[in-house]
């Protein structure tokens, strides 16, 4: 922080002109990761949109996920910035990212945090009550058939890359579910993930597995979340709940998430103390965001096009992330 008061403190003494070039300047080419689901898009474009309008930054979206994303920005500093970083799921990583001077925390990106966990649907807690926890689930296969081995049952798991992927791994082999007649499938992608859920829906099907709040999906299909019959032990989550080649998990409850924007050290220190004030306030609620996705699922909306109807939509909101100036720019811009 100290180096972003001296930046400040140098840049405060400079003419208006040189103020905006030096702030472009120090900000300049800025990469932001852009994970594979709703919410993280529409951060990354929005981030982007304020950056470049707001900050004369020249910004570029580059695609990731959380644990490989999270990784590069520790070992080799980049990309820049990652908007949407669920920190829980790599605690370990963050953690010796920051402690070695390589990773910044900034603003909490989902104010109320976020949920992950095993669901059901709703029509399925109703019809059998007692399913509370994964250990009620799991004595019951045969209400969540397996598609392609109708003898078993089955537990959706996120695609490769994502940290609740490794989480619901390792959950797998604690509750041992494979010998409560589960199998664990793959779902390869998240509109894999989604599909599977709309499927079940569609034919009033038993569903269990892995998602999150918030999500536009979970506004469309109503799902419980399971009781994980344990009390949280973070010791055990670092020690091997979010770690895939840990042998031997623990059944452990799934903590609510910290959603935080990390950005690597050494755009922090180049950025300017505008372009990271913005970086450190800027956060939203659950609330927000799931009526935001909602209206893009609705208009088939991109990330970008998001971005541009929550700004048009939110002025209130986001003008008091950004400076004076930087708004009058982004509203221009709009």
């Amino acid at each position: 922080m100290r180096h972003f008061l001296i930046a400040s403190s140098f840049i405060l003494g400079l003419s208006g002109f040189s103020q905006v070039a030096l702030a472009a300047d120090s900000c300049g080419d800025v990469t932001i990761a852009s994970m594979n689901w709703q919410s993280a898009e529409v951060l990354a474009s929005l981030d982007k949109l304020i950056l470049e309008k707001g900050y004369g930054c020249n910004a570029n979206i580059i695609q990731g996920d959380t644990v490989p994303t999270i990784t590069s920005m520790v070992e080799k500093g980049e990309p820049d910035v990652a908007p949407e970083g669920w920190v829980s799921l790599l605690p370990e990583v963050v953690s010796r990212g920051i402690s070695e001077g390589k990773l910044v925390g900034a603003a909490v990106a989902l104010s109320d945090g976020a949920v992950q966990g095993w669901w059901i649907p709703q029509y399925i807690a109703d019809a059998h009550p007692d399913l509370k926890t994964i250990q009620d689930v799991l004595k019951h296969p045969e209400l969540f058939p397996d598609p392609e081995n109708p003898d078993k049952g089955a537990v959706y798991n996120g695609p490769q890359g994502w940290g609740g992927t490794v989480v619901t791994g390792q959950l797998y082999k604690a509750y041992d579910a494979e010998k409560a007649g589960f199998d664990l499938i793959d779902t390869g992608s998240a509109a894999g993930l989604d599909g599977s859920i709309a499927k079940a829906y569609e034919r009033k099907q038993g569903w269990v597995g892995y998602y999150w709040s918030p999500t536009a999906l979970l506004g469309k299909y109503a799902m419980v979340k399971l009781g994980h019959g344990v009390p949280f032990n973070e010791a055990e989550w670092k020690r091997c709940n979010t770690v895939a080649d840990c042998a031997d998990p623990k059944p452990n409850d799934w903590p609510k998430d910290t959603v935080q924007t990390l950005v690597t050290k050494k755009f922090a220190d180049r950025a300017g103390a505008d372009v990271m004030a913005y970086l450190n306030k800027r956060s939203w609620s659950n609330e927000t965001v799931n009526k935001l996705m909602a209206w893009m699922t609705d208009n088939q909306a991109t990330g970008e096009d998001g971005a541009k109807h929550f700004l048009k939509e939110n002025p209130d909101l986001w003008t008091k992330w950004v400076s004076p100036e930087a708004a009058t720019k982004i509203k221009a811009a709009l």
